[in-house]
């Protein structure tokens, strides 16, 4: 992956706003190539590599973008291929993982890795027995694992007596990777399949932090409001193709599709003020415990207003909605499997009991 992009990346580090400027001048190429990838259920790998090319890889991986910058990008590619996002929010989150608990010597290696356009991801997913540390060396694969044989190292934890231990593991080698294992209807240019990692080795360069860390709160709990920003865009995406069917015919002059269209605004709308202060939140430095319930709430705010925008695109496109040339096909089958994220009951119900311990009009900093 990352030889496609020497040439780019030898050029000086671009800023965030150009960054910035590029994904949303890149949103229709990228959308283009969208239907193709999900009809082959194929990797990115062209959509990746321009990420690389215009220093979003590097860039929005760092610790230069602010929270809102690096939500913007988040939701930009989102808004692009959902696919792409996920790809992408996984390689901010790895980076992130190493920045936090990576050794010196690590850490200059990710700097170096970025800068040469190497891709990452974290594999948490496992089928039983799970991932262990045998002799030096790791046991056991990983399911649903994004980008499997595609992208360059992987975050993935092993199980030991004293918590997980994360390990960097190498994560292209297309022998290990079994694609077939991910039969989706959405979000099928991820190529989650499952990985073997048996074999793959534990040492000083490969342990990342102490066992336990990657669970380390609020980072791993207040760290979901980057998916939701992912999911943003998705939901963004749905919308903008509902509002283009209104515009262009009759159905956009019926009152009753137009309420209807204006919930579904109102709900996206609403997500993305969610998002934005959640952003600023899990990124403030003294973020605490009351950043989780936050953000665990916006994974709920966010789910429903996909669910609805979904909805008022079924019921007001009909039965062209749900053919295989229509946009809207593959833009809610990739948000419906995309907002599957785990427990999102229990994350509801964990921010609502939060929010009835405090009282959020007394100047409480939940609300």
């Amino acid at each position: 992956m990352s030889a496609q992009v020497a040439l780019a990346t030898s050029s000086p580090p671009l800023s965030t706003a150009k960054v910035l400027a590029a994904l949303r001048k890149a949103v229709p190429v990228i959308r283009s190539r969208a239907a193709d990838l999900d009809a082959r259920s194929a990797f990115p790998a062209e959509d990746v590599d321009f990420l690389a090319q215009i220093g979003a890889l590097e860039v929005m991986a760092g610790d230069t973008p602010s929270p809102r910058e690096l939500m913007e990008a988040l939701r930009l590619v989102g808004r692009a291929n959902l696919s792409l996002g996920r790809i992408f929010e996984g390689h901010v989150n790895g980076a992130r993982l190493i920045a936090w608990h990576g050794s010196a010597e690590q850490r200059r290696t990710l700097d170096a890795d970025l800068a040469a356009g190497k891709v990452l991801g974290v594999w948490n997913t496992e089928p039983a027995p799970g991932v262990t540390i045998a002799q030096g060396g790791l046991r056991g694969a990983k399911s649903y694992a994004t980008g499997a044989g595609h992208i360059d190292i992987a975050v993935v934890t092993a199980a030991t007596s004293e918590g997980k231990q994360m390990v960097l593991a190498h994560a292209s080698d297309p022998a290990r990777a079994d694609p077939s294992a991910w039969r989706v209807r959405g979000m099928r240019a991820t190529v989650s399949g499952t990985y073997d990692l048996t074999g793959l080795p534990v040492n000083a360069a490969t342990r990342l932090g102490a066992p336990g860390d990657y669970e380390c709160e609020p980072r791993f709990s207040a760290g979901a409001w980057r998916f939701t920003a992912v999911q943003l865009g998705g939901v963004e995406h749905v919308l903008t193709l509902l509002r283009d069917h209104l515009a262009a015919s009759p159905a956009g002059q019926d009152p009753i599709h137009r309420a209807r269209f204006g919930k579904a605004l109102a709900a996206a709308r609403s997500a993305y003020l969610w998002v934005r202060e959640a952003a600023d939140r899990a990124e403030a430095p003294n973020a605490g415990p009351e950043t989780i319930s936050f953000v665990l709430m916006t994974r709920g705010v966010v789910e429903e207003a996909g669910l609805a925008v979904m909805e008022a695109a079924a019921r007001s496109v009909g039965t062209r909605a749900f053919f295989v040339d229509n946009p809207l096909d593959q833009a809610c089958r990739d948000l419906a499997l995309y907002l599957r994220q785990p427990v999102p009951d229990q994350a509801l119900d964990r921010a609502a009991a939060a929010f009835l311990a405090q009282d959020a009009w007394a100047d409480d900093p939940l609300w």
